[in-house]
């Protein structure tokens, strides 16, 4: 292993979190983001136990959960939740107006002292990004490169094992489906859901991991994608002309013709 290796994996064994928090977390020194990605880090070590929904008011939850949404993705609102928590003095009102379980953000803030009680001796500097969410979402990517999906004609695929997987409805990327994800684990239901995902752009991937990913197997990635998006294209245009066809012929005398899956219409007009 090479010198510059060891001393990664040394500086990884000090924090006491799985090894893909680990790489995240050092990640945020080279984009300056350790304030952001300790809270995140803190926050997904809770397993998930943010929110809650009680039956009698699962409408309202479901809006507190909305209202906290921001542009970019999950992490980005563990981010926002945990922020706006602090700013109210951690209270216990605003946690039970906003359907969320203090004790979840208690115990993340425990973690997130811990952590921070550490970078002196890993030698990171505390560093704030002032609102830029793009090197808190790249520090992410350098810790789960290998935790990447890409939307295809039939839906999300692991980039390296082709494996079908779907967003969580909990997601707040639900309903937008963005090109290229990283998620934070799988798990499984009726299906094998991402959960805690955040949009990535492809590129990253080539400026993180460049001896995981290759540009090629990127670009035949996006080829692949276009080249499904151009077929929809066509079907689409073809399933037009045939509404056309069908509904003017009735009225008109037309000869029809398609060329490359586009149609060209050549008439005489006529009434039957």
């Amino acid at each position: 292993m090479s010198p510059p290796k060891r001393l990664l994996g040394r500086r990884m064994a000090e924090l006491p979190v799985d090894p893909m928090l680990s790489k995240m977390i050092l990640a945020s020194e080279k984009y300056r983001c350790s304030e952001q990605i300790l809270t995140i880090a803190a926050m997904l070590s809770v397993n998930n136990a943010i929110f809650y929904r009680p039956k009698d008011k699962l409408v309202h939850a479901d809006t507190a959960r909305v209202n906290f949404t921001v542009p970019g993705g999950d992490h980005l609102v563990l981010l926002n939740v945990y922020t706006q928590w602090v700013e109210t003095g951690h209270s216990l009102q605003w946690c039970y107006e906003n359907f969320i379980q203090a004790r979840s953000l208690r115990r993340a803030r425990d973690v997130r002292e811990q952590l921070e009680g550490l970078m002196g001796r890993i030698e990171i500097e505390l560093t704030s990004c002032e609102g830029d969410n793009v090197p808190i979402r790249k520090a992410i990517t350098a810790g789960y490169f290998y935790h990447t999906a890409r939307l295809s004609r039939s839906g999300y695929k692991t980039v390296k094992q082709q494996q079908a997987v779907f967003i969580h409805p909990n997601s707040s990327l639900h309903e937008e489906q963005p090109r290229c994800v990283i998620y934070h684990e799988l798990v499984f239901t009726t299906k094998e859901y991402m959960r805690q995902i955040i949009e990535i752009d492809s590129p990253w991937l080539l400026e993180v991991a460049p001896h995981y990913y290759k540009s090629k197997e990127l670009e035949d990635a996006a080829r692949r994608r276009d080249r499904e998006d151009h077929t929809d294209s066509e079907d689409a245009a073809y399933l037009c002309f045939l509404f056309v066809q069908i509904l003017y012929k009735r009225f008109y005398n037309f000869q029809f013709t398609v060329v490359s899956g586009l149609s060209v219409v050549c008439f005489r007009h006529q009434f039957l």
